[in-house]
């Protein structure tokens, strides 16, 4: 049983990068749970929608509540073992049903109830088997702990489902990904006007909103940046759907993912790469494990640190097609294969255990 985020919606016009994760290495028997949708679920195994109790429980914080709610759907499925994704408190608490629980996180535990303090992370690790998608956020998990068994299972793609690529792309530079500071919309915005007079063949896009949703709502953030995009000339596209995104970067010629905020993985990052595009990278967190060394890395307040890594990937189309090569090469080594395989390793270890 795969018991996702609360508010992660597992369909395609709201799923974020869990939803999409699971989605693609979800067995048919698998048996995913989360909070209602009033859509076609995401393809990977079988989806349940949660009812969280009402009634006594009504007083109680959504947490409890969500977490009544998959302690039915335990007792009902009667799974042999359970993935609980990015949230350590419920994780902890299911591991009382008796059954084998993984706790598989994509961001920061330090900023996480029930994860914040070094002795609960010992605790939780003595409770539930615990993964992390990157180097650095295993790093984060084990801060100020001896080593423990804390495993490494990277974030994934399959690549043999990617939009084909055109023979020749555009002169096209994308920003895909929320709009928020966080993410370095408004960086990537100061970047592109900075440069864009010196190469006017070239132009610039954005995907993207506050949420992975349809229905994002307006931030005061996003209306400031927009205003600054369309002053630039940058061509806004708003939120687009997951396989639209992929054609977008299949399309372009490079990628920029300028995240002030230290990315457990990045998965734009990886998916850019896989598609052709030439990258641009944060090197915060986990995003320079992603692109090793296909990427040109550039903090995105740093100086003109970015504008200037924008202006050698346009103007010099042997190095572009020297990371456009080299990403695609970095990006087989997150190829769904492996992973499924990696994912069906480590659960059989766990239930056999079990036995």
């Amino acid at each position: 049983m795969i018991v996702l985020p609360r508010r992660e919606g597992y369909a395609p016009d709201r799923a974020g990068a869990i939803a999409l994760l699971v989605s693609r290495l979800a067995t048919p028997d698998d048996i995913v749970i989360g909070t209602e949708i009033p859509d076609t679920p995401l393809p990977g195994g079988q989806f349940f929608a949660v009812t969280e109790p009402g009634g006594l429980h009504r007083w109680r914080q959504d947490g409890t509540r969500y977490r009544i709610a998959c302690q039915r759907e335990i007792r009902r499925h009667k799974p042999d073992l359970i993935e609980v994704h990015n949230r350590p408190a419920l994780a902890r608490a299911l591991s009382k049903c008796g059954i084998p629980v993984h706790l598989i996180l994509h961001n920061d535990p330090q900023d996480m109830h029930g994860a914040k303090r070094p002795r609960q992370r010992q605790e939780l690790m003595q409770r539930v088997r615990v993964f992390t998608v990157s180097l650095w956020l295993r790093r984060r998990y084990l801060e100020d702990l001896d080593d423990g068994p804390v495993t490494v299972m990277p974030n994934c793609l399959d690549l043999s489902a990617l939009p084909p690529s055109p023979a020749e792309r555009s002169r096209l530079v994308l920003f895909a990904g929320r709009m928020v500071a966080d993410k370095g919309a408004d960086a990537f915005v100061r970047a592109w006007a900075a440069i864009a007079g010196q190469v006017p063949e070239w132009r610039a896009v954005m995907i993207g909103a506050d949420r992975f949703r349809f229905n994002s709502p307006r931030t005061t953030f996003v209306d400031r940046v927009e205003a600054s995009a369309r002053a630039a000339g940058i061509t806004l596209c708003g939120y687009q759907m997951h396989h639209q995104v992929l054609e977008a970067m299949a399309a372009a010629s490079i990628v920029v993912v300028p995240s002030r905020w230290p990315e457990p993985f990045g998965l734009t990052a990886l998916e850019a790469m896989a598609s052709g595009a030439a990258v641009i990278a944060s090197p915060r967190g986990g995003l320079p494990e992603v692109v090793g060394k296909a990427a040109l890395l550039a903090l995105p307040d740093d100086g003109d640190a970015l504008e200037q890594a924008l202006l050698r990937l346009i103007n010099d189309s042997a190095l572009r097609a020297d990371c456009m090569a080299r990403g695609r090469e970095q990006a087989r080594k997150f190829d769904l294969v492996a992973a499924r395989k990696f994912l069906q390793k480590m659960r059989e270890r766990s239930t056999k255990n079990r036995k």
